[in-house]
Protein backbone atom coordinates (compact mmCIF):
# COMPACT_ATOMS: atom_id res chain seq x y z
CA UNK A 1 0.00 0.00 0.00
CA UNK A 2 1.62 3.51 -1.03
CA UNK A 3 3.17 5.90 0.83
CA UNK A 4 2.32 9.46 -0.51
CA UNK A 5 2.23 12.86 1.17
CA UNK A 6 -0.08 11.76 4.36
CA UNK A 7 -0.93 8.54 2.25
CA UNK A 8 -4.46 6.90 3.36
CA UNK A 9 -3.14 3.63 2.30
CA UNK A 10 -0.38 4.01 4.39
CA UNK A 11 -2.63 5.11 7.41
CA UNK A 12 -4.91 1.95 6.62
CA UNK A 13 -1.71 -0.46 5.94
CA UNK A 14 -0.82 1.11 9.99
CA UNK A 15 -4.14 -0.17 11.34
CA UNK A 16 -3.40 -3.46 9.77
CA UNK A 17 -0.37 -3.75 11.49
CA UNK A 18 -2.15 -2.83 14.36
CA UNK A 19 -4.50 -5.91 14.23
CA UNK A 20 -1.93 -8.78 13.61
CA UNK A 21 0.61 -8.32 16.61
CA UNK A 22 1.70 -12.50 16.33
CA UNK A 23 2.98 -11.50 12.35
CA UNK A 24 3.60 -7.93 12.27
CA UNK A 25 5.05 -7.15 15.87
CA UNK A 26 4.56 -3.86 15.45
CA UNK A 27 3.96 -2.04 19.06
CA UNK A 28 3.25 1.79 17.67
CA UNK A 29 1.50 0.43 14.83
CA UNK A 30 -2.04 1.40 16.31
CA UNK A 31 -1.16 5.25 17.55
CA UNK A 32 0.69 5.76 14.23
CA UNK A 33 -2.63 4.70 12.20
CA UNK A 34 -4.95 6.67 14.98
CA UNK A 35 -8.58 7.25 14.29
CA UNK A 36 -8.47 8.00 10.55
CA UNK A 37 -6.54 4.82 10.22
CA UNK A 38 -8.68 2.77 12.05
CA UNK A 39 -11.62 4.18 9.93
CA UNK A 40 -10.01 3.13 6.66
CA UNK A 41 -9.64 -0.49 7.81
CA UNK A 42 -13.29 -0.86 8.75
CA UNK A 43 -14.16 0.76 5.19
CA UNK A 44 -11.42 -1.52 3.54
CA UNK A 45 -12.66 -4.97 5.74
CA UNK A 46 -16.15 -4.52 2.99
CA UNK A 47 -14.25 -4.61 0.12
CA UNK A 48 -11.72 -7.05 1.38
CA UNK A 49 -12.31 -9.01 4.52
CA UNK A 50 -8.50 -10.54 4.34
CA UNK A 51 -6.66 -7.15 3.92
CA UNK A 52 -5.58 -7.57 7.46
CA UNK A 53 -3.89 -10.49 6.85
CA UNK A 54 -2.73 -9.58 3.37
CA UNK A 55 -0.48 -6.65 5.04
CA UNK A 56 0.56 -9.26 7.97
CA UNK A 57 1.95 -11.85 5.61
CA UNK A 58 3.52 -9.06 3.53
CA UNK A 59 5.64 -7.82 6.77
CA UNK A 60 6.05 -10.98 8.23
CA UNK A 61 7.71 -12.30 5.19
CA UNK A 62 9.63 -9.28 4.52
CA UNK A 63 11.17 -9.30 8.47
CA UNK A 64 12.54 -12.76 8.04
CA UNK A 65 13.93 -11.18 4.34
CA UNK A 66 15.99 -8.63 6.14
CA UNK A 67 16.51 -11.05 9.40
CA UNK A 68 18.46 -13.46 7.28
CA UNK A 69 20.13 -10.11 5.75
CA UNK A 70 21.26 -9.03 8.79
CA UNK A 71 22.81 -12.39 10.16
CA UNK A 72 24.18 -12.42 6.69
CA UNK A 73 26.00 -9.54 8.29
CA UNK A 74 24.38 -6.90 5.77
CA UNK A 75 24.95 -3.58 8.44
CA UNK A 76 22.81 -1.04 5.84
CA UNK A 77 18.78 -1.09 5.32
CA UNK A 78 16.92 0.80 2.68
CA UNK A 79 13.46 1.54 2.96
CA UNK A 80 11.62 3.07 -0.49
CA UNK A 81 8.81 4.95 0.18
CA UNK A 82 8.92 4.07 3.76
CA UNK A 83 5.24 5.37 4.69
CA UNK A 84 4.74 4.75 8.65
CA UNK A 85 7.25 1.83 8.26
CA UNK A 86 8.69 1.16 11.80
CA UNK A 87 11.41 -1.57 11.12
CA UNK A 88 14.13 1.04 12.10
CA UNK A 89 13.29 0.44 15.63
CA UNK A 90 11.30 -3.00 15.50
CA UNK A 91 14.27 -4.76 13.87
CA UNK A 92 17.01 -2.37 14.81
CA UNK A 93 20.55 -4.50 15.76
CA UNK A 94 23.69 -3.04 16.67
CA UNK A 95 25.69 -1.64 13.62
CA UNK A 96 22.79 -1.72 11.63
CA UNK A 97 21.74 2.00 10.00
CA UNK A 98 18.39 2.10 8.32
CA UNK A 99 17.59 4.57 5.83
CA UNK A 100 14.09 6.04 5.00
CA UNK A 101 13.42 7.15 1.32
CA UNK A 102 10.19 9.26 0.86
CA UNK A 103 8.75 12.89 -0.10
CA UNK A 104 9.68 15.50 2.57
CA UNK A 105 5.59 16.06 3.06
CA UNK A 106 5.25 12.59 3.84
CA UNK A 107 8.40 12.14 6.30
CA UNK A 108 7.35 15.34 8.14
CA UNK A 109 4.02 14.11 8.85
CA UNK A 110 5.51 10.32 10.12
CA UNK A 111 7.75 12.29 12.52
CA UNK A 112 4.97 14.43 13.72
CA UNK A 113 3.21 11.10 14.28
CA UNK A 114 6.48 9.18 16.07
CA UNK A 115 7.34 12.48 17.93
CA UNK A 116 3.80 11.79 19.85
CA UNK A 117 4.95 8.87 20.62
CA UNK A 118 7.19 8.84 23.92
CA UNK A 119 8.65 5.57 23.64
CA UNK A 120 9.79 6.00 19.74
CA UNK A 121 13.66 5.87 18.90
CA UNK A 122 13.15 8.43 16.44
CA UNK A 123 17.20 8.28 15.39
CA UNK A 124 17.17 4.61 14.88
CA UNK A 125 16.80 5.62 11.16
CA UNK A 126 18.47 8.41 8.79
CA UNK A 127 15.79 9.95 7.21
CA UNK A 128 16.28 11.10 3.46
CA UNK A 129 13.77 13.27 1.76
CA UNK A 130 13.60 11.90 -2.13
CA UNK A 131 11.25 12.73 -4.53
CA UNK A 132 11.60 9.05 -6.44
CA UNK A 133 11.01 9.66 -10.02
CA UNK A 134 12.32 12.94 -10.20
CA UNK A 135 15.28 12.75 -7.69
CA UNK A 136 18.49 10.28 -7.61
CA UNK A 137 17.78 8.34 -4.62
CA UNK A 138 21.46 6.59 -4.55
CA UNK A 139 22.74 9.81 -4.66
CA UNK A 140 20.40 11.06 -1.71
CA UNK A 141 21.36 7.60 0.72
CA UNK A 142 25.02 8.24 -0.02
CA UNK A 143 24.98 12.09 0.58
CA UNK A 144 23.08 11.06 4.31
CA UNK A 145 26.39 8.30 4.55
CA UNK A 146 24.85 5.19 2.78
CA UNK A 147 27.73 2.96 1.55
CA UNK A 148 26.78 2.54 -2.24
CA UNK A 149 29.97 0.08 -2.25
CA UNK A 150 28.74 -2.39 0.95
CA UNK A 151 26.09 -4.74 0.13
CA UNK A 152 22.88 -3.54 1.63
CA UNK A 153 18.91 -5.03 1.53
CA UNK A 154 15.99 -2.72 -0.01
CA UNK A 155 12.43 -2.78 1.02
CA UNK A 156 10.32 -1.51 -1.58
CA UNK A 157 6.73 -2.67 -0.04
CA UNK A 158 3.65 -1.92 -0.98
CA UNK A 159 4.62 0.48 -3.68
CA UNK A 160 4.79 -0.81 -7.30
CA UNK A 161 1.19 -0.70 -8.38
CA UNK A 162 0.90 3.10 -7.52
CA UNK A 163 3.08 3.33 -10.48
CA UNK A 164 3.86 2.90 -14.30
CA UNK A 165 6.24 0.21 -15.93
CA UNK A 166 8.68 3.03 -15.96
CA UNK A 167 9.16 3.86 -13.11
CA UNK A 168 9.28 0.26 -11.49
CA UNK A 169 12.06 0.05 -14.08
CA UNK A 170 14.19 2.59 -13.74
CA UNK A 171 13.93 2.53 -9.91
CA UNK A 172 14.47 -1.39 -9.79
CA UNK A 173 17.71 -0.70 -12.40
CA UNK A 174 19.50 2.32 -10.08
CA UNK A 175 19.11 -0.18 -7.42
CA UNK A 176 21.07 -2.88 -9.86
CA UNK A 177 23.59 -0.09 -11.14
CA UNK A 178 23.85 1.92 -8.14
CA UNK A 179 24.72 -0.70 -5.35
CA UNK A 180 26.89 -3.60 -4.25
CA UNK A 181 26.34 -6.71 -6.04
CA UNK A 182 25.55 -8.68 -3.08
CA UNK A 183 22.67 -5.89 -2.37
CA UNK A 184 19.04 -7.69 -2.06
CA UNK A 185 15.78 -5.94 -3.00
CA UNK A 186 12.42 -7.22 -1.66
CA UNK A 187 8.83 -6.15 -3.31
CA UNK A 188 5.60 -7.24 -3.74
CA UNK A 189 3.40 -6.50 -6.76
CA UNK A 190 0.31 -7.57 -8.30
CA UNK A 191 -0.97 -9.53 -11.53
CA UNK A 192 -1.64 -7.76 -14.48
CA UNK A 193 -5.48 -8.85 -14.64
CA UNK A 194 -5.92 -7.44 -11.22
CA UNK A 195 -4.41 -3.75 -12.32
CA UNK A 196 -5.92 -3.43 -15.61
CA UNK A 197 -9.32 -3.66 -13.92
CA UNK A 198 -9.90 -7.62 -16.04
CA UNK A 199 -10.89 -9.37 -12.88
CA UNK A 200 -14.73 -10.45 -12.56
CA UNK A 201 -14.56 -10.60 -8.96
CA UNK A 202 -17.14 -8.61 -7.84
CA UNK A 203 -14.84 -7.37 -4.51
CA UNK A 204 -12.23 -6.99 -6.30
CA UNK A 205 -14.11 -4.42 -8.43
CA UNK A 206 -15.20 -2.67 -5.26
CA UNK A 207 -11.44 -2.54 -3.40
CA UNK A 208 -10.36 -1.08 -6.32
CA UNK A 209 -12.96 1.41 -6.70
CA UNK A 210 -11.95 2.43 -2.83
CA UNK A 211 -8.85 2.92 -3.98
CA UNK A 212 -9.61 5.47 -6.34
CA UNK A 213 -11.70 6.71 -4.24
CA UNK A 214 -8.62 7.33 -1.37
CA UNK A 215 -6.41 8.69 -4.74
CA UNK A 216 -4.04 6.05 -4.86
CA UNK A 217 -5.35 3.69 -7.56
CA UNK A 218 -3.49 0.65 -9.03
CA UNK A 219 -1.71 1.35 -11.87
CA UNK A 220 1.13 -1.36 -13.03
CA UNK A 221 1.33 -5.12 -12.52
CA UNK A 222 3.10 -7.97 -14.04
CA UNK A 223 2.49 -11.57 -14.24
CA UNK A 224 6.16 -12.22 -14.17
CA UNK A 225 8.59 -9.99 -12.69
CA UNK A 226 11.65 -11.98 -13.74
CA UNK A 227 12.18 -10.23 -17.20
CA UNK A 228 11.96 -6.72 -15.75
CA UNK A 229 14.32 -7.92 -12.96
CA UNK A 230 16.77 -9.59 -15.98
CA UNK A 231 16.20 -6.55 -17.92
CA UNK A 232 17.09 -4.33 -14.99
CA UNK A 233 20.60 -6.47 -14.13
CA UNK A 234 19.50 -8.50 -11.87
CA UNK A 235 20.46 -12.25 -11.89
CA UNK A 236 18.95 -14.14 -9.16
CA UNK A 237 15.48 -14.03 -8.46
CA UNK A 238 13.21 -15.56 -6.34
CA UNK A 239 9.48 -14.75 -6.40
CA UNK A 240 6.91 -16.30 -3.83
CA UNK A 241 2.92 -15.87 -4.30
CA UNK A 242 1.01 -15.11 -1.32
CA UNK A 243 -0.92 -18.01 -0.85
CA UNK A 244 2.54 -19.85 -0.54
CA UNK A 245 4.24 -16.88 1.83
CA UNK A 246 0.83 -17.37 3.84
CA UNK A 247 0.57 -20.80 4.10
CA UNK A 248 4.58 -20.91 5.38
CA UNK A 249 4.00 -17.92 7.77
CA UNK A 250 0.05 -19.20 9.54
CA UNK A 251 -0.03 -22.80 8.47
CA UNK A 252 -3.46 -21.99 6.21
CA UNK A 253 -4.63 -21.74 3.05
CA UNK A 254 -7.83 -20.66 1.73
CA UNK A 255 -8.58 -20.04 -1.89
CA UNK A 256 -11.45 -17.60 -0.97
CA UNK A 257 -8.91 -15.10 0.05
CA UNK A 258 -7.88 -14.30 -3.39
CA UNK A 259 -4.41 -14.08 -2.73
CA UNK A 260 -3.16 -15.88 -6.07
CA UNK A 261 -3.40 -12.41 -7.64
CA UNK A 262 -0.24 -10.83 -5.26
CA UNK A 263 3.13 -12.06 -5.72
CA UNK A 264 6.80 -11.18 -3.27
CA UNK A 265 10.13 -10.99 -5.04
CA UNK A 266 13.39 -10.97 -4.03
CA UNK A 267 16.51 -10.20 -6.08
CA UNK A 268 19.77 -9.57 -6.12
CA UNK A 269 23.17 -9.00 -8.82
CA UNK A 270 24.92 -12.05 -7.04
CA UNK A 271 24.35 -14.70 -4.62
CA UNK A 272 23.83 -13.17 -1.02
Amino acid sequence: MGAGARSRTALLTAAYRARTPELSRDPWAALLAGDEGAALATRYDAVNPHGALYTAVRTGFIDEEVARALDRGVAQVVLLGAGLDTRAARLARPGVRFFEVDRAESQADKLARLRALAAYPIDAAVYVACELGRDDFIDRLSASGFRADAPSFFIWEGVTFYLDESAVRATLGRVARGTHARTVIVFDYVERKLAERRSRREEDRAMLALLDELGEPFTFGMNDSTPLLYETGFRHVRTVSFDQACLSLTGTYERSRAFRFQHLAVASREAP
